[in-house]
């Protein structure tokens, strides 16, 4: 046997010996994991302990992030349905002194992915409560999904603005993960829709909470200060009578649609929009707008864009899709601007000083060195490492089960000249 042969033989064993020893280290940390959560419930207080095992924050393969990301959430889900249990079998949402009812009905049989949700928000609004009582009932009668549950909420308070204040976000988040925990709706497919002052709260909502949508319809409303940006992943569409003209709602719904055109016109294969003003019909429409339901039901969720256009409304948050900001210093009309084109984040835009990237093998590869371009036209390059400690603090910050994120880079924005 020769000299160069026993060298070659001998490399390849220890090669070999190389990556079963990183097969063997990527499978323990997913052991580890499962091991750890048949003996912990995966309740708030848990993700610190968890975050905090050695072995969390050990570098994963794609293949185990994978089966990290499913052990986490079914674990998560767990918890979740022995919480929230009493308050879906109340059907009544509770956030310190608000409440929030809600009613909900089930049409069509369950995709093998899981259902649509549609959440329909009740006109009203600055008014008496019967007076909104009569219209969370009237609600409850417009319209019928051909697949799906079809919900609708009642809203905490009687103000003006019933469905764009501050705490209807951290309602309607916890009510989508109720649906997702106990209906088996998929997360891909939640729309919002609303009348009359309901269709206040979409243009508000959908904005500023695309990236939980896959599409939104705005009835017989008005966007007051809202802007649409926001809306360049999801579906939207718009449906006024020609003749509401009360607070100018026909002629505004017209600028909007004229607004989501010109967006979509530099932007093509975005802002994917419909605008039907209605002829002849006035704030009631006798619901030729139900021709948005089917339309709506066309688009699922891009969880994970390749463009996002985050333009904060004066209801401020810390996430939107991939990026995440400070929430303390987060103000109204923020506005960042962010691509990814192969293996390049470039932050086109940013008010934000400081930005963290949250990453998933859905958006580009985690296995390459990753280029983030700023404003600035600074480069820097970034290698990084999945773990199942960035899996857990994204679930932690977000019950979603689409968009957990296995790594993330934090980034410094040098503020515009």
């Amino acid at each position: 046997m020769s000299r160069w042969f026993l060298v070659l033989v001998v490399a390849v064993l220890l090669q070999n010996s190389g990556s079963a020893s990183a097969q063997t280290t990527d499978d323990s940390v997913v052991v580890s994991l499962e091991a750890w959560l048949k003996s912990h419930e995966l309740n708030d207080a848990a993700f610190t302990v968890l975050s905090a095992q050695p072995w969390a924050a050990s570098a994963i393969s794609k293949d185990d992030s994978k089966k990290a990301s499913e052990l986490l959430w079914n674990a998560r889900r767990e918890f979740l349905r022995k919480e929230r249990a009493s308050e879906m079998e109340a059907r009544e949402i509770v956030l310190g002194e608000l409440r929030m009812p809600f009613w909900y009905k089930t049409f069509g049989d369950a995709p093998a992915e899981g259902r649509s949700l549609f959440i329909s928000m009740h006109g009203g609004g600055g008014a008496p409560k019967a007076v909104n009582d009569q219209q969370y009932e009237n609600q409850k009668q417009l319209y019928q999904p051909p697949e799906g549950v079809y919900l609708v909420p009642r809203a905490p308070t009687n103000t003006w603005n019933l469905w764009h204040e501050g705490h209807i976000d951290i309602f309607f988040d916890q009510l989508i993960t109720d649906m997702i925990v106990f209906e088996n709706v998929n997360p891909d497919r939640v729309y919002f829709m609303g009348y009359s002052a309901g269709g206040d709260g979409v243009y508000q909502l959908a904005p500023r909470m695309a990236d939980r949508l896959a599409a939104a319809a705005m009835m017989a409303g008005h966007p007051n200060e809202a802007r649409p940006e926001g809306l360049r992943n999801i579906g939207f569409t718009i449906h006024m009578g020609a003749n509401d003209s009360a607070y100018n709602r026909n002629r505004i719904a017209a600028e909007w649609g004229q607004k989501l055109d010109a967006l979509q016109a530099a932007d093509p294969e975005c802002y994917i929009h419909e605008t039907t003003i209605h002829p002849n019909k006035g704030h009631w429409m006798n619901l030729q707008d139900a021709v948005a339901v089917p339309w709506m039901a066309k688009f699922t969720r891009n969880a994970w864009p390749k463009k996002i256009h985050w333009v904060q409304d004066d209801i401020a948050h810390s996430r939107f899709y991939w990026l995440q900001t400070d929430l303390a210093s987060a103000k109204a009309g923020d506005e960042i601007i962010s691509t990814v084109s192969e293996q390049q984040i470039h932050i086109q835009k940013s008010s934000a000083a400081n930005l963290t990237l949250l990453l998933n093998d859905s958006l580009l590869n985690l296995d390459q060195p990753i280029t983030v371009l700023l404003p600035d036209g600074t480069t820097s390059e970034h290698r990084v490492s999945r773990s199942v400690r960035s899996l857990a603090t994204s679930l932690q910050q977000r019950n979603d089960p689409q968009c957990l994120a296995s790594a993330r880079i934090s980034l410094t924005i040098p503020p515009s000249p």
